[in-house]
């Protein structure tokens, strides 16, 4: 057996970082640890990351070499006429907003999920992929308690857990929605991953679960066919590259927009000097609200219609445009989680997975909710419907790298939160990196976020930041969101020592078999 190797695990539940940790001791790199991890976020954290959604996981190996795993869902290769379609509107109420989401079977996209764990296993891992899903399936057929931020997350998603018996019998058996202190088990999604071991991945996308999913698509108002889940393919894509101080931003690539905006409002802040800035003050809620804003008139501009060419990049980053946005700045003054994970050779990986909300659907004998991708507002731009067809559907998900000059990761990091995710990531990295502040209030201090009809703000901003109303209306929240994402991140400091944090806004840990940097626990600010 070979030898433990360290490293950290920084992700949104205990058992999910448990997993990962597990796979190190057991001598295993961080990306066969990333891979049990994922499976294990299946069954612990299961209405924000799913076997029937996808994701996306960004490399960077001991040897340098950097590359992106699109695993995300994919556009079915017909439509249907929408009258045909089960697809209806639900709200989910985070307490100070809400937002709304489609779902029912016409809302989901071809899962990419399990493609992605087969081919990462393929690519990057280097233990028995029995030993990767065995921590996932005995979580599954033991079960584990539900916890308070697995309460809230199944209190507020109530419309779809409930929708239809299929999804009643996983989230409320004998009838009640499950809460806090209740028992969850999933003996489905274990029975699942056993099948797979045996089938291998066709098995989900040629074999008895495609041609259940496809029926019930086809007589309970989908798009999904037996054609679209057997031509899936997981994408390896060059990862999009940003200079940024003295530092290199590796991140999402188009067609996927999440990392290009990421880069473009870390641009804007770079004729910034923002070591002058005082943290939290009402300077620094303007800067970072008119960087956001201007970000998101670029994207509307330049970005949502271009996502799919192939000068894309060339286009947005174009100086005589960039410097027309940055001129106008200047003239002023979407449930999903990530898991961190590096190891001692120098490996680093980054999986950010979303299921959207679900669909409320889940399909017979698997255990795992359908995603809704089609029925994202955030992932719809240009209107629901109008996607094209067999294409893969672009995200705000945005698994990103900090490297030094040297090409050594310096950051691991990602987020869940819908259209938050782009702003979450922005403010850890000007935080840590412009900021001096450590990864532990990097991660866990207040966090704001722009759109048109809101300027949100959680506590402990300068007052005068909550009086910006020519930013744009104020939304004054009296406590941490999960709204503004889940930060889970890993950093190796100048001296060379490692820290890590897990965002508590959804209910973040670290796992480590390092000296100095703990056992698996929630870390508070």
């Amino acid at each position: 057996m070979p030898s433990a190797k360290k490293g950290i695990v920084a992700a949104g539940h205990a058992e999910t970082a448990r997993a990962g940790l597990q796979m190190l001791e057991q001598g295993g790199n961080a990306f066969d640890a990333m891979l049990a991890a994922m499976l294990a976020a299946f069954v612990a954290e299961p209405c924000l990351i799913s076997a029937g959604g996808g994701g996306f996981l960004l490399a960077h190996t001991a040897s340098h070499e950097d590359l992106l795993l699109d695993f995300f869902v994919q556009t079915p290769r017909i439509k249907r006429p929408e009258e045909e379609l089960n697809f209806f509107p639900i709200e989910v109420d985070f307490g100070i907003t809400t937002q709304e989401f489609h779902i029912g079977l016409g809302s989901v996209a071809v899962p990419g999920s399990i493609a992605g764990s087969f081919r990462l296993h393929e690519r990057l891992c280097t233990l028995p992929l029995s030993v990767l899903m065995e921590p996932a399936i005995r979580l599954a057929r033991e079960g584990l308690e539900v916890d308070d931020f697995q309460s809230f997350d199944y209190a507020i998603l109530r419309p779809i857990l409930l929708h239809n018996e299929s999804s009643r019998a996983l989230f409320a058996p004998g009838g009640r929605l499950l809460q806090r202190g209740h028992w969850q088990t999933n003996p489905d999604f274990a029975d699942m991953l056993e099948f797979l071991l045996r089938e291998g991945e066709r098995g989900f996308y040629e074999g008895e679960i495609a041609q259940t999913i496809a029926r019930d698509s086809l007589e309970q108002g989908g798009y999904l066919t037996l054609e679209d889940l057997k031509h899936y393919q997981v994408i390896e894509r060059k990862p999009l590259r940003r200079p940024y101080r003295d530092h290199i931003l590796l991140t999402n690539p188009p067609p996927s927009s999440g990392g290009a905006l990421i880069a473009f409002a870390l641009a804007l802040l770079e004729t910034q000097d923002m070591s002058a800035v005082k943290p939290y003050s009402t300077e620094y809620a303007q800067i970072l609200g008119e960087v956001m804003r201007a970000t998101r008139d670029a994207r509307r501009s330049r970005l949502d219609s271009h996502l799919y060419d192939a000068d894309v990049l060339e286009r947005f980053f174009e100086p005589a445009f960039f410097d027309q946005i940055r001129e106008g700045f200047h003239s002023r003054s979407g449930s999903t989680s990530h898991i961190s994970i590096v190891d001692e050779d120098g490996n680093a990986a980054a999986m950010t997975g979303s299921n959207g909300e679900g669909c409320g659907y889940v399909p017979t004998g698997t255990g795992m909710m359908l995603n809704n991708m089609l029925g994202e507002e955030d992932l719809s731009p240009l209107g629901f419907h109008r996607w094209k067809e067999d294409t893969r559907v672009s995200s705000m998900m945005s698994p990103t790298l900090l490297l030094d000059r040297d090409e050594q990761w310096r950051a691991v990091m990602g987020s869940g939160g819908s259209n938050r995710i782009r702003s979450a990531i922005l403010q850890v990295i000007v935080k840590m990196l412009d900021l001096g502040i450590g990864v532990d209030p990097a991660v866990n201090g207040p966090r704001l976020h722009w759109e048109p009809n809101g300027f949100h703000l959680e506590p402990g901003f300068e007052e005068g930041a909550y009086a910006l109303s020519e930013v744009a209306p104020i939304v004054r929240w009296e406590e941490q969101n999960m709204f503004y994402g889940g930060v889970h991140t890993i950093v190796r400091r100048p001296d060379g020592a490692l820290d890590a944090s897990g965002d508590r806004r959804r209910s973040g840990v670290v796992a480590s078999n390092i000296d100095g940097i703990g056992e698996i626990k929630p870390l508070v600010g």
